[in-house]
């Protein structure tokens, strides 16, 4: 079970032992490049000993006047840099190869949730909090991964390695660098409580700022109508100085623990040059060994200086972390084995109502579709048309009641039903590759064959036909052309249920019959549900159900229902009149 903290109308956060378990998980899964990658880090950071011991070396060969040439020193301190130089680079680009895999595998679950997220969640959650979890939180952790990361696994490697290095040189000297350990504990124990909360504090201010940037850019026709600009500018200027307070904030933290991390590193060198002093005097030690004990302390403050300006990277990174493993511990559902479903199945909703926590939308709808039946659903906006059309399809859960296909329940109806809605996304990339989403199996001949269907000879038109970039950066497509494309994804896919809401309102008055003639080619045979945006699409249905304050008013054939005069009748009058 993982420990994730729930908020109403954010995505979950794990905590950070959660967090660290999950790499933790990954990284036993590649034990060979894991051990590989560790001993490279090990390797390099002791290699970076061998300089201080050199010159120790050289300062009691001079002090004793032997004569010695200096050469094999020199010669000793280029080999030694160079070695530090290749297990470095190594030991780098093996950390980043591995963190960046493990990434990979997180960055896939991050998506694999967030796409397998129900509509009903979706609608709860914030747009700009969902937005930053697979935008945002993965772009600073990869940053983190390729620079941080090696340098923070280098550093730490090389402060234990150096701390033992003393040890073994002279436990009086080690002991008189251990003076600076309570400062810097004392700097971390200060930093560390008021700085996490202020780094996830921070991100999800950035969410927040998404979050009003969102709402305005999709929404920026409405706002123009009701010349709305100054409060969303004030809305999204309000977010950002809130998200800079913050960072501002947590940079005037990070700058106050430099200098108490600086206070220590003098106070235990200023201790270990007094030490060494004593021990040179009373001839303890020679010369040279305080002076590699000295060079060793001194050499920590390269890597702790590291520590502490990477720290800040570090802290964002793990806050950007626990918010993308709380997203990938949703719960992915149960793998099954989908049942084979009749061709032409019959559909029935018995006592089905629904509500999005206020007043109903749906209120205890019978309705049955014959096998390879098409029934059109029109009705006022606001009638329940499309909440309807998403219970059928899956992407609702009613509040109560049931969807029976051939009179059984199953236990995922997106399985069985195909759903077109008027919302369609062209994904960049070859657009053969987009309609394969429906399939990924599929050959370039059925989707071809899929596109046929459906009337896109368009395509055969392209400059690279199936294989024509398309989507942002390549070649843009109409509206029409974009609903073509969603129909032929339901031809490929073969559903034995289609749901099209509204699926042919983007198309102009000109272009609206053809879209009509492509929408009833891709779902001959199947038991369809059309969301009728035109009431053309309703007379050319067998049979047409009126929906009104989510009840079901009226129903039969467009012939039946002209004549009976009731409320599909004013409505069918009224369209003929617009002409």
């Amino acid at each position: 079970m993982s420990a994730v903290e729930v908020d109403p109308v954010l995505l979950p956060i794990a905590t950070g032992r959660r967090a660290g378990r999950v790499v933790w998980e990954h990284l036993r899964a590649r034990p060979v490049v894991t051990a590989l990658t560790a001993l490279s880090a090990v390797a390099a950071s002791a290699a970076g000993l061998i300089a201080p011991a050199v010159l120790g070396a050289l300062v009691d060969a001079v002090t004793a006047a032997q004569g010695r040439s200096v050469w094999p020193f020199v010669w000793a301190l280029l080999g030694s840099a160079l070695l530090v130089a290749v297990l470095t680079g190594l030991s780098a680009v093996l950390i980043g190869r591995l963190g960046e895999t493990v990434l990979a595998r997180l960055r896939e679950s991050v998506v694999d949730r967030a796409l397998h997220l129900s509509s009903a969640r979706l609608d709860a959650v914030r747009g700009g909090d969902l937005l930053s979890r697979v935008g945002d939180d993965v772009a600073k952790v990869a940053d983190a991964v390729t620079g941080a990361l090696p340098q923070v696994a280098g550093a730490g490697l090389t402060v234990l390695l150096t701390v033992v290095g003393l040890g073994a040189l002279d436990w009086r000297l080690a002991l008189a660098g251990l003076v600076a350990i309570p400062l810097y504990v004392l700097a971390l124990r200060w930093y560390l409580p008021r700085s996490a909360p202020r780094y996830a504090a921070e991100r999800v201010a950035m969410g927040e700022r998404s979050q009003a940037l969102v709402s305005s850019v999709q929404g920026v026709e409405t706002v123009h109508a009701y010349a709305d600009e100054q409060r969303h500018r004030d809305v999204v200027t309000d977010r950002s100085a809130r998200s800079l307070g913050l960072t501002l904030g947590v940079f005037r933290l990070f700058t106050d623990f430099g200098w108490r991390m600086n206070r220590a590193e003098y106070v235990g060198l200023a201790a270990v040059l007094g030490v060494g002093f004593w021990l040179v005097r009373d001839d303890a030690v020679t010369v040279g060994a305080v002076t590699t004990a000295a060079l060793l302390f001194h050499r920590l403050f390269g890597p702790l200086g590291l520590l502490l300006f990477t720290f800040d990277d570090v802290q964002s990174a793990g806050a950007s972390l626990v918010r993308m493993v709380g997203v990938a511990d949703l719960p992915a559902g149960p793998e099954r084995e989908v049942p084979r479903t009749p061709d032409r199945p019959a559909v029935q909703l018995r006592g089905v109502w629904h509500s999005y926590g206020g007043p109903t939308v749906l209120t205890d709808v019978d309705l049955t579709l014959a096998p390879g039946e098409r029934v059109a659903l029109v009705g006022a906006s606001g009638a329940g048309k499309t909440t309807l059309a998403g219970v059928l399809a899956g992407g609702l859960e009613p509040t109560a009641g049931t969807v029976l296909l051939d009179g059984r329940a199953v236990e995922d109806l997106r399985d069985h039903v195909g759903l077109v809605s008027q919302e369609v996304h062209v994904f960049a990339g070859p657009l053969v590759d987009d309609v394969r989403l429906a399939r990924p199996d599929a050959t370039d001949a059925e989707v071809a064959a899929a596109l046929a269907v459906v009337g896109a000879g368009w395509v055969t038109a392209l400059p690279e036909g199936l294989h024509t970039l398309v989507g942002e950066g390549g070649r843009e497509l109409t509206a029409p052309q974009a609903q073509q494309l969603a129909l032929a994804r339901l031809v490929l896919a073969d559903p034995p249920v289609a749901v099209l809401d509204e699926a042919t309102a983007e198309a102009g008055s000109a272009g609206a019959r053809d879209l009509e003639d492509a929408a009833l080619a891709a779902t001959a045979g199947r038991t369809t549900l059309v969301v009728a945006h035109r009431l053309t699409q309703a007379a050319r249905a067998d049979r047409v159900v009126v929906l009104a304050a989510g009840r079901v008013v009226e129903q039969g054939t467009h012939a039946e229902l002209v004549a009976a005069g009731g409320r599909y009748a004013r409505l069918w009058s009224a369209w003929s009149a617009r002409g």
